[in-house]
């Protein structure tokens, strides 16, 4: 009886420590994609539907803070907001893809990296690679489902990536921007 109580007790151990390492494993096999560039690779471990979906949230949220209670209200400035907001959309749809991600995840903007940002001024046949987009980041469990992974951009200003399990694999679903520091007060 012993026995299977011991064995009951390394399996559980065994799970609990597989489910632990679950979000470290995952960022590192987005740290690798994001090194190699290799989209199919990181489209493994993000949700893009759940991200395009958090940052539009973010973005429409930011726009109607900074246009305020007063634009809203009057109908020019409604429309003009809405008009924002779709010209915002095309911005979110190009973040949430592989491509935009790993941007991000570079701490580069997504027009950095689609105007060959990574080509070395000394050789522009020659690529650079990118940098290891995680190296300086603040990993914690917000729960057992939820895991955060914060770095700071290239002004300072901190980027969180947020990773979920759904039974025992962890992937990317949530990157929260620091809109307000980008639009200003």
């Amino acid at each position: 009886m012993k026995k299977w109580i011991a064995l009951l007790v390394v399996v559980l151990l065994a799970l609990a420590g597989w489910i632990a390492a679950g979000p470290f494993l995952t960022i590192n096999a987005i740290r690798e994609a994001v090194a190699e560039e290799d989209t199919a690779a990181l489209a493994k471990h993000v949700d893009f539907v759940a991200v395009r979906r958090s940052l539009r949230a973010q973005v429409e949220d930011t726009l109607a803070r900074k246009a305020g209670v007063d634009a809203q209200n009057n109908p020019l400035g409604a429309f003009a907001l809405g008009l924002a907001n779709q010209a915002a959309g095309g911005i979110v749809d190009a973040l949430a893809t592989p491509a935009g991600i790993g941007a991000v995840l570079q701490g580069r903007g997504l027009l950095h990296r689609l105007t060959g940002g990574g080509v070395d001024p000394n050789d522009g046949l020659a690529h650079v690679p990118p940098p290891d987009p995680l190296r300086d980041a603040s990993y914690r469990f917000e729960s057992p489902s939820r895991f955060s992974a914060t770095v700071r951009n290239a002004d300072g200003d901190p980027v969180v990536f947020v990773l979920t399990r759904e039974g025992f694999k962890w992937t990317l679903t949530d990157i929260q921007l620091p809109l307000q520091a980008l639009i200003g007060p």
